[in-house]
Formats: C-alpha cells, structure tokens, sequence
C-alpha cells in the first residue's frame, strides 16, 4: 500500500503537531505515530516554557543563561533565534487554546524560575504544561480536515536512494528523502508512504538507559534511522540526566520538575543536610548537570540510595495549587509533600545531541526535516537550560515549516519507489533470546555510560553493546519486522553511537564527565561531535551545517 503526501510527519509530540497544524494550510499531511496519538515526551514536560515576558528581563539575558550552560558550544545564531522569537510562539499557543497561568487578577504570565535562569521566565500550565499543550494541539489536528493521523503506525526506515537502488551494482549516496516505510501494528502490514516533505518529530532517547523520565516510545527511532541512512548526527554523549525522579519501587522514574526548586525546594541528604551550596553558587538552581553529579557524588559517599527533596517548609497550599500534578501522585504513593521530604534520584532525562540541522530544520538529506528533541540545533549546546525544550520544538518547527512549504512548489517527480520486501519468517524461540537484550544495552548504559564515565567503562560498554548490536542486526535482516525488535534495533544503534561519542570526546564539558579527563580543554575540545557515516570528528557548528539541505 502506498499513500502520498506533501507533508510527512513522523511523531506527535509539540514539534511535530505545531508544523502540521501550519503545514495543512499548504497542502495534505499525514502523521505518523507509533503508540496512541497522545503518546509524546510534551507530555511529560511539567516546567513550561522559558521566554522574555518579565520586567526587566531581555533576549541578551536569556541568550546568556543559555550559552552559559551549554558550556562553550552552543550556536549563538541559533540561541538568539530562540530567544528573539519565542514571545511570538507562545501567542501562537495561546490562539491555538492553551490557557497559561497568570498572576491572579492580573493579565500577566505567572512567571517560574528554574536552573540555570537568572530571571524568573517560565510560562507555565500549572505543572503540566506539557499536556496541556499537547492536548490543544491534537484537538487543532483532529478537527483539520487537511491533516490525517494513523496511530499504532511503527517506521521502520528512510526511504533514500539506498532502496530505490538496492538490487543495482552501482551504489549511489543517498541525498533525498521521499518518505519513510512503516508498519501497521494492527495489521502486520508495511505501508509505504511517500511525501515531498518529511519531517522527524520523534523526541528522544531515554529508554536507551534503565533509569528515564521518559515514556517507552522514548527509543531513539529519529536518530537510529538517520545514522543508517547516512545522515550527519551530532553531540550525542550529551545526555542529561534529571536530578530529581521520584524514588519508589511503582513510580517509574516520576519526574519531579526543576520547578519545585525554583518554588524554593531544598536537596537534603539522609541525615537531612542541605549539600548543593558547597557544590555551586546557584546551590539548588544551579545548571542540571551540576546537581545530577552532585546527588550521584552524595548517594555514592554515603551509601545512600537517594537523597530528598523538602518543601516542608512552604507555604502547603501554594504547593498543592502550583504543583497539582505532583502532588496528586505523590499522594498516590502516600507522600505528602507538605509535611514529608520526597525522596529523588537523577534518571536520564533529555538528549541534547541529535540529527544535525541548519536553522531551517533541514537536515543532510534534502526533503528531510528534524525538530524537537530529535535534532540538534545548536541551541542546547553540551548542557540543556531548563524549560529551553519546548521553545526549541516550537521556535524551530516554524522555520522548518517556512522552509518546507518554498519546497514543495519546486518541481517533483518521485523516482520509481520499491514496496518493502518482507520476506522470512519469525523465529519465536531466537525472539525469546534476543528480545533480553533491550533490559541487557539499558543496564550497560546506566552502569558504563552514565553520569560519570571512564575509558575503562566506555570500552566494556563498547564491547559488550557491539556484540548484542550485531545480533539484533542479524536476527532483523532474516525475520518479518514486529514493534519491539523494531524498538530494540534502534536503542542499540544509539545506545552504540552515544558510547563512541563519549569515547570520543577526551575532556569533561557539560553533561559529559569523565574521571580521566576531569578538565574542560577549549584548547583541543572547543567543537562539536559530528558523526557522518561512519566517521566521527569535531567541527565548528557554524561549519558543520554549511552543506546541509
């Protein structure tokens, strides 16, 4: 089955709703998901929103808060675009229902303040500022008669001149997207679809690691698809892990928001000491990769499995009305925040690395867009600022839009495009064995690859993730596709290119530390880890991108 479209896009999270919603004025859009339509990581995006509104705020102090944690990489064209243009999207919100919270009696955004900020900037929904984006959202798309959504559709690959030459001697680069394979969930069936315009909306990568904040779709299908088909990829060992997850055996790694710092919480230890002012200035609001090590050094000296988070000492019902999300499931688990201490543990949380893009969105492939948490814009740099996520997906996803719709009035024919051959059989006893895999690259993660890293670790994480990789690969190119192995395929992929990312990488910057290069080195390291196709090295942002598109 083949359907055509002018507009592609792949995942249902705020950057790929957002760019539909304009892109349907311009012709028809399919978007794919491979869970239920709601399934995204906006979802779980409690924070909000950093952008200029305050009294005495300006785009000059948000760019500089932003540089500042991305230690020395981030793109400043590309914080600039950000900061500059980020009032305006969240208006856009606003006319499309979502309702922020304001100040009462006051037409003026109540403004929260997290790590990293040295403004109070977040524009918020409450704590679930992330679904009620999402919810807006999606009610805009279904009620668009240009847009269609198929839910439970899982892609599988790219469609490049790698298929429409795959039976010829003479290999050509692949240069175009024209769509992607997916396939029906329900049906067992690989559809083809085909569009002038692809865009990878499809979030992150947390279920690489066995501690996430992030949903199970979270398996870095974006990335894993891109890297195969030879499109450039940068930064991925920089992975941020949240500091502060819920720590119970039924939570599941429940984020407890940077927000609730910003309200006034404090990091105790056990024992109930206050530890973060002897670890940074900004003590509990410094930059979150300064608090994730902080509580890992805390937990590891101690012996500890967690260290807490107390809000005791706020007004209670203030907490309940700010953070009524968090209040009602940690009440679920018999916690009540306003009289106990809420016990935390970082979980990975956000990958600031991702598909190399311009400042269109446009990737190494022409046809192919990437925004959200899939991408790497040069925004986030080797650290993400809290509440920056949402702004990105929103900011960049209207560019990539303006761009895209100058693109589909170009002349297009599409070359003969192959049906997806999927012949062989499942093997369900070697399924039994193989599908141990995705708890087997999770746990190497966490344990080799986590907040702090070694040569030592990273090499037995090499090692071992190579070897259970090649067996997926081998299991996957003999076998009729399925979700999981799909999922499974991907995470090890990722899981394989974050470690040489960090192998690569000899120096300690951001989110990436390691004990045998404990040193930021802007004299050797002062770049950006770019991986294109099977080489890694490091560029200038500004360089990296020249050719893209």
């Amino acid at each position: 089955m083949t359907t055509p479209s002018d507009f592609l896009v792949i995942g249902s999270g705020a950057a790929g709703l957002s760019f539909a919603l304009r892109a349907a004025e311009h012709g028809k859009v399919i978007i794919l998901t491979k869970k239920q339509r709601a399934d995204s990581n906006t979802n779980y995006a409690q924070g909000g929103i950093a952008a200029v509104f305050a009294s005495g705020d300006s785009y000059k102090k948000h760019i500089k808060d932003t540089t500042r944690g991305g230690a020395g990489l981030c793109y400043e064209k590309a914080v600039r675009i950000i900061a500059e243009e980020g009032p305006d999207r969240i208006q856009d919100l606003e006319k499309w229902g979502v309702t922020f919270t304001h100040k009462p009696g006051s037409s003026k955004y109540d403004l929260g303040r997290e790590g990293g900020h040295s403004m109070n900037r977040i524009v918020h929904v409450k704590d679930k500022t992330g679904y009620a984006v999402e919810m807006k959202l999606l009610e805009r798309v279904k009620e668009h008669p240009s847009i269609e959504v198929y839910e439970n559709d899982s892609v599988i690959e790219l469609i490049t001149e790698h298929h429409v030459n795959k039976n010829k001697k003479t290999k050509k680069e692949n240069k175009n997207c024209w769509g992607a394979y997916a396939l029906d969930d329900k049906t067992n069936t690989v559809k083809t679809f085909l569009a002038k315009v692809t865009l990878l909306a499809t979030g992150g990568t947390g279920q690489v690691y066995l501690h996430t904040s992030n949903p199970t779709i979270a398996t870095g299908d974006g990335i894993a698809m891109c890297y195969r088909a030879g499109v450039d990829i940068a930064n991925l060992e920089f992975m941020q892990f949240h500091p502060t997850t819920l720590y119970h055996p039924k939570a599941d790694s429940f984020l407890i928001s940077e927000a609730v710092r910003g309200f006034g919480g404090i990091l105790r230890t056990k024992n109930g000491e206050r530890f973060m002012e002897k670890y940074h200035e900004q003590a509990e609001l410094a930059p979150r990769d300064v608090v994730a090590r902080a509580i890992d050094k805390e937990m590891k000296t101690r012996g500890d499995e967690c260290v807490y988070l107390d809000v005791t000492h706020l007004d209670a019902q203030e907490l309940r009305d700010n953070f009524p999300q968090i209040n009602e499931k940690l009440l679920s688990f018999k916690i009540d925040m306003t009289k106990e201490l809420i016990p935390v543990v970082p979980a990975a949380h956000y990958m600031c690395g991702g598909v190399l893009t311009d400042l269109e969105g446009k990737t190494s492939l022409r046809g192919l867009y990437a925004t959200g948490e899939v991408a790497c814009t040069g925004v986030h740099g080797a650290n993400r600022l809290a509440s920056n996520s949402l702004l990105e997906a929103l900011v960049f996803s209207k560019r990539a839009y303006e761009s895209a719709v100058r693109l589909i009035k170009e002349k297009f024919d599409f070359p003969p495009i192959p049906t997806w051959d999927d012949r062989g059989t499942f093997d369900q006893e070697e399924w039994v064995l193989i599908s141990h895999d995705r708890y087997e690259i999770q746990k190497i993660m966490w344990d080799y690859v986590g907040i702090v890293r070694s040569d030592l670790r990273l090499k037995r994480a090499e090692r071992r993730v190579t070897m259970i990789a090649e067996e997926i690969e081998n299991f996957f190119k003999k076998t009729k596709v399925t979700p999981p192995l799909l999922e499974l395929r991907n995470l090890a992929t990722v899981a394989l290119k974050i470690i040489q990312c960090a192998q690569f990488r000899k120096e300690s910057r951001g989110l990436h530390y390691t004990t045998d290069y404990p040193e930021r080195d802007d004299t050797h390291w002062l770049g950006n880890t770019i991986i294109k196709k099977n080489e890694i090295f490091l560029k200038s942002f500004q360089d990296a991108i020249k050719h893209l598109g």
